[in-house]
């Protein structure tokens, strides 16, 4: 059973790319294709895979700059070469589930959203904050694209979505059902321990990029003089430096240790973004810690309102400020809320993609011919 992964770029670290590295602990000897690499912006686990980039990975600054090349990567994934394969696993928030597969390979999509700046384009320009030119230029792309994205979500086999209003969008974009299985949080590599004292101060771990919203934890916390810790980096530091008042700290990117004593530690993680499922609550509540999030989007699926954190409901600086001005993390059990993180762990996403793969090629074959899960590990 010769398996591909495919995934859109590999030139930041985020939710998604853990997603490709918990396939490919499934798959270890699957090599994985991408647009372009960035060996220096993922994590260093992905030196040791076979990692195949486009023609895209030449172009001129392409890994710090790949936006302006955005009419490039639709080319870029039709011309990846995977005949041979028999399973095809994309990992898909653009471009990755456009690959063209042969037709005895089985491709397979698990999809963090369809494309938010097709779909979604006036607010995806607005959080954004492009600029004129951008704006005046961007439209004549976005209608192609559109066409493109529609045309080839008809080459997948089968979606799976990162949380169900992932599975909604596709359902109305794509017209096309998918089974919701949520994306791995490494539970057990976070520290738990009921009995520890939380400091005093709320946690935000996240890109620094205007869709996250820290600007809507940092003026609810100046507002009220609450002691905010945030942890990442990005291109919106400098403004948000600007707007922090004194109770507000920066701590830039930590290592893997140090954002742990900071989980451990919180009174809450903010999570103020509408997000398309978000690790970040998830890695919190595996330490035990409650989280106050925006009530929408994927924090449905992995926070409980009152249980293991509390949802703002309008995504206001009132509205945010309202929740935290009475927050008392006292009222929260630790151990149910690390026994909710426990629901997601990886080992139990790995089975849960196995199951499902195994599903769709018993559907697939005649019964002579079945693969088990063994044949697709081994």
């Amino acid at each position: 059973m010769k398996v591909a992964l495919v995934h859109d770029y590999l030139n930041q670290m985020g939710g998604a790319e853990r997603v490709v590295m918990a396939l490919h602990d499934i798959f270890p000897d699957a090599p994985i294709y991408t647009s372009i690499y960035d060996p220096e912006r993922v994590d260093p686990a992905f030196q040791r895979m076979d990692i195949r980039t486009s023609f895209m990975q030449k172009l001129p600054l392409v890994t710090k700059h790949h936006q302006p090349y955005l009419p490039l990567y639709p080319f870029a994934m039709e011309r990846l070469d995977l005949r041979g394969y028999d399973l095809v696993l994309s990992s898909s928030s653009a471009f990755a589930k456009g690959v063209i597969t042969r037709p005895e390979t089985m491709h397979i999509c698990y999809c963090h959203t369809p494309m938010r700046w097709c779909w979604n384009y006036d607010e995806y320009v607005e959080r954004e904050h492009l600029g004129r030119m951008a704006r005046s230029i961007l439209p004549f792309f976005i209608t192609g694209l559109r066409i493109w994205d529609l045309t080839t979500a008809m080459r997948v086999d089968h979606f799976i979505a990162n949380s169900p209003i992932v599975a909604e969008r596709i359902k109305k974009y794509y017209r096309r059902d998918a089974v919701v299985i949520p994306p791995p949080v490494e539970a057990h590599r976070f520290p738990f321990d009921a009995t520890t004292v939380p400091e005093d101060y709320f946690l935000i771990v996240s890109r620094l990029v205007p869709y996250k919203r820290v600007d809507l934890a940092i003026q609810a916390c100046n507002l009220l003089q609450l002691p905010l810790i945030i942890i990442g980096g990005g291109r919106d530091l400098e403004p948000l430096q600007k707007m922090a008042g004194s109770t507000i700290r920066f701590l830039g990117r930590l290592s893997d240790a140090e954002v742990l004593h900071y989980y451990t530690h919180c009174r809450a993680l903010l999570f103020p973004g509408e997000e398309d499922f978000g690790i970040t609550p998830l890695e919190a509540q595996a330490s035990g810690r409650p989280v106050i999030a925006y009530g929408a989007g994927g924090a449905l699926a992995s926070v409980i309102d009152g249980v293991t954190g509390r949802f703002f409901r309008e995504q206001t600086i009132e509205s945010l400020a309202a929740v935290l001005s009475t927050f008392d993390e006292r009222m929260f059990q630790p151990e149910s809320i690390r026994n909710h993180a426990l629901e997601f762990d990886t080992p139990r996403f790995q089975r849960r993609i196995l199951q499902f793969i195994e599903a769709k090629l018993h559907e697939s074959k005649p019964k002579t011919t079945r693969t088990s899960t063994s044949d697709l590990v081994h």
